[in-house]
Protein backbone atom coordinates (compact mmCIF):
# COMPACT_ATOMS: atom_id res chain seq x y z
CA UNK A 1 0.00 0.00 0.00
CA UNK A 2 3.13 2.41 1.25
CA UNK A 3 4.52 1.73 -2.80
CA UNK A 4 0.84 2.93 -3.92
CA UNK A 5 1.46 5.62 -2.06
CA UNK A 6 4.56 6.74 -3.61
CA UNK A 7 3.95 5.70 -6.97
CA UNK A 8 0.74 7.95 -6.53
CA UNK A 9 2.73 11.07 -4.95
CA UNK A 10 4.93 10.78 -7.67
CA UNK A 11 2.58 10.55 -10.63
CA UNK A 12 0.78 14.01 -9.07
CA UNK A 13 4.18 15.91 -8.72
CA UNK A 14 5.02 15.21 -12.23
CA UNK A 15 1.76 15.58 -13.45
CA UNK A 16 1.85 19.68 -11.92
CA UNK A 17 5.41 19.81 -12.70
CA UNK A 18 5.88 22.77 -15.83
CA UNK A 19 2.30 24.40 -14.98
CA UNK A 20 3.28 27.73 -17.06
CA UNK A 21 3.94 25.10 -20.07
CA UNK A 22 0.76 23.84 -19.79
CA UNK A 23 -1.55 26.01 -18.36
CA UNK A 24 -0.08 29.26 -20.49
CA UNK A 25 1.81 27.73 -23.48
CA UNK A 26 5.35 29.07 -25.33
CA UNK A 27 3.93 31.42 -27.48
CA UNK A 28 1.10 34.68 -27.04
CA UNK A 29 -0.81 37.43 -29.02
CA UNK A 30 1.69 40.50 -29.12
CA UNK A 31 -0.67 43.42 -29.86
CA UNK A 32 0.36 46.27 -31.58
CA UNK A 33 -1.96 49.44 -32.69
CA UNK A 34 -0.64 52.72 -34.21
CA UNK A 35 -1.67 56.26 -34.57
CA UNK A 36 -3.08 56.77 -37.78
CA UNK A 37 -3.54 52.95 -37.97
CA UNK A 38 -2.76 51.08 -41.06
CA UNK A 39 1.36 51.07 -40.72
CA UNK A 40 2.43 47.43 -41.73
CA UNK A 41 5.21 45.91 -39.00
CA UNK A 42 7.92 44.13 -39.17
CA UNK A 43 9.99 42.43 -36.24
CA UNK A 44 13.36 41.91 -36.18
CA UNK A 45 13.10 38.39 -35.54
CA UNK A 46 11.03 37.24 -38.34
CA UNK A 47 7.50 38.21 -37.79
CA UNK A 48 5.21 40.96 -39.79
CA UNK A 49 2.02 42.21 -40.34
CA UNK A 50 0.61 44.26 -43.13
CA UNK A 51 -1.66 46.87 -41.19
CA UNK A 52 -2.55 48.25 -37.62
CA UNK A 53 -3.85 47.17 -35.27
CA UNK A 54 -2.89 43.67 -35.16
CA UNK A 55 -1.41 40.57 -33.33
CA UNK A 56 0.71 38.63 -34.04
CA UNK A 57 1.50 34.90 -32.15
CA UNK A 58 5.20 35.62 -30.67
CA UNK A 59 7.19 32.87 -28.77
CA UNK A 60 6.67 34.21 -24.73
CA UNK A 61 10.52 34.46 -24.67
CA UNK A 62 11.24 36.76 -27.59
CA UNK A 63 13.39 40.02 -27.69
CA UNK A 64 12.96 42.09 -30.22
CA UNK A 65 12.43 45.49 -31.84
CA UNK A 66 9.34 46.25 -33.89
CA UNK A 67 9.60 48.68 -37.22
CA UNK A 68 6.37 50.56 -38.27
CA UNK A 69 6.33 51.65 -41.61
CA UNK A 70 3.32 53.51 -43.32
CA UNK A 71 3.02 55.96 -46.56
CA UNK A 72 3.59 59.63 -45.42
CA UNK A 73 5.05 58.98 -41.95
CA UNK A 74 8.80 58.64 -40.65
CA UNK A 75 9.51 54.72 -40.12
CA UNK A 76 9.05 53.94 -35.85
CA UNK A 77 10.86 51.79 -34.12
CA UNK A 78 9.36 49.97 -30.38
CA UNK A 79 11.89 47.53 -28.22
CA UNK A 80 10.03 44.52 -26.75
CA UNK A 81 11.03 42.53 -23.68
CA UNK A 82 10.26 40.10 -21.43
CA UNK A 83 9.58 39.55 -17.70
CA UNK A 84 8.13 37.53 -15.58
CA UNK A 85 4.17 37.62 -15.39
CA UNK A 86 1.77 37.21 -12.71
CA UNK A 87 0.08 33.73 -14.33
CA UNK A 88 4.35 32.83 -14.91
CA UNK A 89 4.78 33.83 -11.67
CA UNK A 90 2.36 31.88 -9.85
CA UNK A 91 2.96 28.63 -12.23
CA UNK A 92 6.56 29.46 -10.58
CA UNK A 93 5.58 29.25 -7.17
CA UNK A 94 3.64 25.96 -7.74
CA UNK A 95 6.48 23.86 -9.27
CA UNK A 96 8.37 25.39 -6.16
CA UNK A 97 5.77 24.21 -3.53
CA UNK A 98 4.76 21.08 -4.87
CA UNK A 99 8.93 20.44 -5.24
CA UNK A 100 8.28 20.28 -9.13
CA UNK A 101 12.16 20.89 -9.77
CA UNK A 102 11.76 19.52 -13.36
CA UNK A 103 8.71 21.63 -13.98
CA UNK A 104 10.51 25.04 -13.04
CA UNK A 105 13.35 24.37 -15.11
CA UNK A 106 11.41 23.40 -18.17
CA UNK A 107 8.82 26.39 -17.36
CA UNK A 108 12.20 28.64 -16.92
CA UNK A 109 13.65 27.36 -20.33
CA UNK A 110 10.38 27.34 -22.23
CA UNK A 111 9.48 30.93 -21.25
CA UNK A 112 6.40 30.13 -20.77
CA UNK A 113 6.12 32.05 -17.22
CA UNK A 114 7.13 35.52 -19.47
CA UNK A 115 5.10 38.50 -20.58
CA UNK A 116 6.28 40.44 -23.38
CA UNK A 117 6.20 43.81 -22.72
CA UNK A 118 4.61 46.30 -23.80
CA UNK A 119 2.05 44.47 -24.55
CA UNK A 120 -0.58 45.72 -26.12
CA UNK A 121 1.99 48.25 -28.10
CA UNK A 122 1.01 51.39 -28.83
CA UNK A 123 2.88 53.28 -31.74
CA UNK A 124 2.95 57.63 -32.52
CA UNK A 125 4.02 57.62 -36.32
CA UNK A 126 5.28 61.18 -37.40
CA UNK A 127 4.14 62.79 -40.69
CA UNK A 128 6.90 63.11 -43.08
CA UNK A 129 8.71 66.44 -43.50
CA UNK A 130 9.01 67.42 -47.31
CA UNK A 131 12.44 68.71 -48.65
CA UNK A 132 10.68 71.72 -49.86
CA UNK A 133 9.51 72.60 -46.38
CA UNK A 134 12.64 72.66 -45.27
CA UNK A 135 14.41 74.70 -47.51
CA UNK A 136 14.60 78.49 -46.36
CA UNK A 137 15.44 79.92 -49.67
CA UNK A 138 19.02 80.83 -49.12
CA UNK A 139 21.95 79.39 -50.24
Amino acid sequence: MKTITVVAAIAAALSLSACATVTRGTNTAWEVTSVPTGAEVHTSNGFHCEATPCAIKMPRKSEFVATLTMDGYEPATITVTNKVGTGGGTAMAGNVLVGGLIGAVVDGSSGAMLDLTPNPATVTLQAQRHAEADQTGEQ
